[in-house]
């Protein structure tokens, strides 16, 4: 062992080498367990979605709806038109507009489902002007798979009153309606229809970017190694070789 392998501060670096290797190598497979958790939980997205449609009878009996989430479903009731609410800033398909939520009563049931019934694009010249929406009158049946609630945006303090909203929370909702609402919402699916567009966005789920941390980590860990190696191992080792040689060849010019 070299006197430089001997020093105190070679055990330095070799500590701190040890802990920043070990640190980013257990990041990297954190970074891989959470894409393992998202996958599994896509892979349950696909088989929710591949189960048979939920009817009104069966979804009212459900107990824990919440766990039916990403089930398709196929509703009859009638919509609370009064109640529909308009959700600003909301994109689809790069564009920018609302998403248009109504409850729907659902039939042969006391239960109220809300709907987000699809985006339609604003009047950006007069913020307040409410789209032309049709909604039938009567009986309808509503085709789409269970979701949760409207995803929350950045909202200013009363911002959530009057028909255009940024968000909308659920509790408060159901004490301002007096409706009877369920826990979860009805994303609508199918083709344009009632001035209403659903182009829905597939969840992002960023699978891949966990995959993409997990490789920054890891080569993190070898960078770390390889450097260690070259500067505290291979490159000591060299040096103290080349004064054996010099006087090697001193000794045979001597001869």
């Amino acid at each position: 062992m070299t006197p430089a392998l001997r020093s105190p501060r070679f055990w330095l670096i070799t500590l701190a080498a040890v802990l920043v290797a070990g640190t980013t190598f257990s990041l990297g497979q954190w970074q891989l367990r959470r894409a393992a958790q998202k996958e599994l939980l896509h892979a349950t997205i696909e088989s929710k979605n591949k189960l048979v449609a939920l009817d009104t009878q069966s979804l009212v009996a459900i107990e824990n709806i919440a766990n039916e989430v990403h089930r398709p479903a196929v509703l009859q009731g009638t919509w609370q038109t009064a109640q529909t609410i308009y959700l600003d800033n909301r994109s689809m398909s790069g564009r920018t507009g609302f998403w248009v939520l109504t409850p729907l009563a659902l039939q042969g049931s006391q239960k109220v489902i809300l709907v987000q019934r699809g985006w339609v694009p604003r009047d950006f010249t007069n913020r307040a002007r409410l789209p032309q929406v049709a909604t039938p009158a009567g009986l309808v049946t509503v085709q789409g798979r269970i979701a949760p609630p409207p995803s929350k945006l950045y909202e200013f303090k009363g911002a959530d009153l009057g028909p255009i909203r940024q968000n909308l929370n659920l509790d408060a909702f159901r004490l301002e309606t007096g409706l009877p609402l369920l826990e979860v919402s009805l994303l609508q699916t199918g083709e344009p229809s009632e001035g209403l567009l659903r182009d829905w966005a597939a969840p992002n789920l960023g699978v891949d970017k966990h995959y993409g941390y997990a490789f920054q980590w890891f080569a993190l860990a070898a960078l770390v190694l390889i450097l260690y190696v070259w500067f505290q191992l291979i490159l000591p080792f060299r040096n103290a070789l080349r004064p054996s040689s010099r006087t090697s060849l001193r000794v045979q010019d001597r001869d």
